[in-house]
């Protein structure tokens, strides 16, 4: 009989991605170019091996078990990790990363983020770059998972942390805002924490995978929309749907426009500064396109534009 280690290869791990991607044994097998019953076999010999069941064989639909969607969850990290060593062997060949992974909050400007890629590709480096949107901790998770080689925009605890690194990007300054016709539009200032808590919240989610993640300016009881980015919570603010702390960076121009209204509150002013951070421990060499970018972070003008330079939406 076969052991765990005998069947659980990258390229079975794989397959059951594939197989939970597509919904059924059918499905995945076309996309793998084989036969159901080849495929069927080959989850037969990993569930023989494990001794559990990965999938739910009661309908038509290939759902997973608990026990399979934790292996799905783990296969997953583990091939990550071997995509690491590969891109780390990669590296130590040639200066260059295969693969170079930065988890962006999404309150850091897009259109300064696109020019920095620009600029980098410029070079015509052999590594790709992959920007990932993240809000609040998951930023920080990503670089921690090992999902990401640089995040832009963390918290400030990130110095804190064995093997990582950090810088201050700046800080931000959040204004509280609404929309003119929303009914905090004309109340009288400075607006209380009561009368907030009656009227709805627009929040960014946290993007962390796992834990509860973080959540700013919201009160017990209150109402809440909650969004996937900050491009979105200032759309559903521009129309109303809510109130709530916007960066002055991205809002000031629409309260320049008269569609936004900054209202005062009782609540002292919020400054966040956000920082920087990446992965290397003691003695690491660094890749040429993580020298590349932390250079660009030390000037304080993309370090600003990063911060400020948010496009009309």
């Amino acid at each position: 009989m076969q052991t765990p280690r005998d069947v659980l290869t990258p390229d079975a791990l794989s397959m059951l991605q594939i197989i939970a991607k597509t919904g059924s044994f059918a499905a995945a097998a076309r996309a793998m170019g084989m036969v159901p019953s080849a495929l069927t076999y080959r989850v037969r010999q990993i569930e023989d091996a494990l001794d559990v069941l990965l999938f739910d064989r009661s309908s038509r639909q290939a759902r997973m078990t608990e026990a399979g969607a934790e292996l799905l969850r783990e296969g997953g990290r583990l091939l990550n990790e071997i995509d690491a060593v590969a891109n780390r062997v990669k590296r130590v060949a040639t200066g260059w990363e295969s693969q170079f992974t930065i988890a962006v909050d999404t309150i850091i400007s897009k259109t300064t983020m696109m020019e920095l890629c620009e600029a980098f590709y410029a070079l015509s480096p052999p590594t790709q770059i992959r920007l990932r949107d993240e809000t609040l901790s998951g930023v920080m998770g990503a670089l921690t998972s090992g999902q990401a080689d640089l995040a832009i925009g963390v918290g400030p605890d990130s110095s804190t942390m064995g093997g990582i690194h950090s810088k201050p990007l700046g800080t931000v300054h959040f204004i509280y805002v609404v929309a003119p016709h929303h009914p905090l539009a004309s109340a009288p200032e400075p607006l209380s924490d009561e009368l907030i808590q009656k009227h709805r919240a627009v929040a960014v989610a946290d993007s962390v995978q796992r834990g509860g993640g973080l959540t700013f300016g919201l009160f017990s009881g209150q109402e809440v929309f909650t969004v996937a980015s900050m491009k979105d919570k200032l759309e559903a603010q521009l129309r109303g749907l809510g109130g709530g702390n916007l960066p002055s960076g991205m809002a000031s121009r629409y309260v320049e426009a008269g569609r936004l209204v900054v209202k005062k509150t009782e609540r002292a002013k919020r400054l966040v500064t956000v920082h920087y951070a990446w992965r290397g421990g003691q003695g690491q060499t660094q890749g040429r396109a993580m020298q590349w970018w932390l250079a660009q972070l030390e000037s304080a003008t993309t370090r600003t534009a990063l911060l400020e330079n948010h496009a009309s939406y």
